[in-house]
């Protein structure tokens, strides 16, 4: 059973009270690590994806700040929806490497946002941006995560 493209999932389930977060709790169940971070997908069009971690215990490192795992979490929860979203019907894709860099302390909530609008989809590795920013709209960090793209095998009939 295939399963319904993310993008359509999101504008039917948003046009409701409480769609974003129900919408963030059916996609987090899609990809079962991302439920850790207890996301909020905040938007989501083709091209671009905010995802909101909120700042709570249980994501917090030995200092108080978010952990820098989890902000890669929301980081790679932000990459999948948006290429979901985005690639086109006759592609795939998968994770390859990722390449972080912290650039400051994450004392508050932290939105992960990926944009790719301005990227046309190629075979082989294809490079999505991410940048994860605090309250006070600080980058906190910046990756890169690469992802091997093929062309999808045609249905037999």
């Amino acid at each position: 059973m295939a399963l319904p493209k993310i993008l359509d999932v999101y504008e039917k389930w948003t046009k409701f009270a409480f769609g974003n977060r129900l919408f963030s709790w059916f996609f987090a169940r899609w990809a079962p690590y991302f439920k850790t971070i207890k996301p909020l997908v905040k938007e989501l069009r083709k091209g671009y994806c905010e995802v909101l971690i909120p700042k709570r215990k249980a994501v917090e490192n030995h200092i108080g700040t978010v952990h820098a795992i989890a902000i890669c979490n929301g980081m790679e929860m932000a990459m999948g929806a948006v290429s979901e979203a985005s690639i086109p019907d006759n592609l795939r894709w998968i994770p390859k490497s990722m390449t972080v860099d912290y650039t400051a302390k994450a004392g508050t909530d932290i939105r992960c946002i990926a944009n790719i609008e301005n990227k046309e989809w190629q075979v082989g590795d294809f490079g999505i941006p991410v940048e994860a920013f605090d309250d006070n709209d600080v980058l906190v960090a910046k990756a890169v995560i690469t992802v091997w793209v093929s062309e999808k095998k045609p249905k037999i009939s």
